[in-house]
């Protein structure tokens, strides 16, 4: 089911490999590994960047799922996990998520956040297990996260995805790996050997940290979380979120700080619907069903009402 061999050799991977810049890695300065981990880090955008095609067809999907009913689910062991985690949770706060909308799945659960529990990426049914727990159905998008591109709790959970027919991306930092067997797509940053062998933590870490990023932010954006780049549909959940929503809305309006607090009082804290009762001269509940017409698009959803582009 896995599709790994028994015995995988590592000898292969890039990530694995070598890096001949930082042999003599441990004889450096403070200031001279700071300047070599710079610049090997310099070259990861790139890396990235070359799976731009990829990744633009990854939002699209995960756009369209949602859209549909379906959900974002990351899967991992360890950093590639943690990531995973971290970028889905904080979709919530930034834009007015439902906790189910993107989910994060770590081998060996919450616990291995903190604490390593790298046995248990070694076992495929654990990926199953996980998926089955939080349901996963047809509509759903699975990102399976690996940057050796041969973790068997990864590659067991994207083997389960598509026999239930959801859609599984993978995302490694090797190429022509046993996960791009198991992905109907695959992302491939191959960011080259890391400076400490086999510590992925570090350069493959950070390019899948900005694939996640790329993943999420376009998703969302997309889904019309934001105006131009104001996140318009952020959670207003603790002062700063407060300050910042009054702020939006004073940029996007005529309001005074007074005027907008009354107003965002007024609406829920809902900053678009704020936005739509003053621009068009509405009630809450009328701007409200505009943005529910308009696929929770600020713009679309002003541009029906005033009838020209904001």
């Amino acid at each position: 089911m896995n599709g790994l061999p028994a015995n995988p050799s590592l000898d292969h991977l890039t990530t694995e490999a070598i890096n001949p810049r930082s042999e003599s890695i441990d004889t450096l300065s403070s200031v001279e590994l700071v300047r070599l981990i710079n610049e090997e880090d310099a070259s990861i955008a790139a890396a990235v960047g070359k799976e731009s095609e990829a990744i633009a067809k990854a939002i699209d999907w995960i756009t369209g799922a949602i859209r549909s009913g379906g959900r974002l689910i990351y899967i991992g062991a360890g950093t590639s996990g943690r990531l995973g985690v971290l970028d889905a949770s904080e979709c919530p706060p930034t834009f007015n998520t439902t906790p189910d909308m993107v989910i994060g799945l770590i081998a060996g659960g919450d616990s291995a956040l903190r604490r390593a529990a790298e046995g248990i990426e070694d076992l495929p049914d654990r990926g199953v297990d996980d998926l089955k727990a939080v349901n996963l159905h047809e509509q759903d998008v699975v990102v399976g996260i690996a940057s050796s591109g041969r973790t068997p709790y990864v590659v067991g959970g994207l083997n389960y995805a598509r026999s239930i027919g959801a859609r599984a991306i993978g995302l490694a930092c090797n190429e022509q790996s046993p996960l791009a067997a198991a992905a109907d797509l695959m992302i491939t940053p191959v960011v080259g050997p890391e400076l400490i062998s086999g510590s992925t933590r570090m350069k493959a870490g950070t390019a899948t940290k900005m694939v996640l990023n790329m993943l999420s932010t376009g998703t969302m954006v997309r889904l019309g979380k934001t105006y131009g780049n104001l996140m318009v549909d952020l959670r207003a959940s603790n002062k700063k979120l407060v300050a910042r929503t009054r702020r939006l809305l004073m940029r996007l309006t005529d309001l005074t700080p007074d005027a907008a607090d009354e107003l965002l009082v007024r609406c829920d804290g809902e900053l678009k619907t704020a936005v739509v009762c003053q621009r068009c001269s509405l009630q809450p509940e009328h701007a409200r069903r505009l943005l529910r017409e308009a696929g929770g698009q600020l713009r679309l959803a002003l541009e029906s009402a005033t009838g020209s582009k904001p």
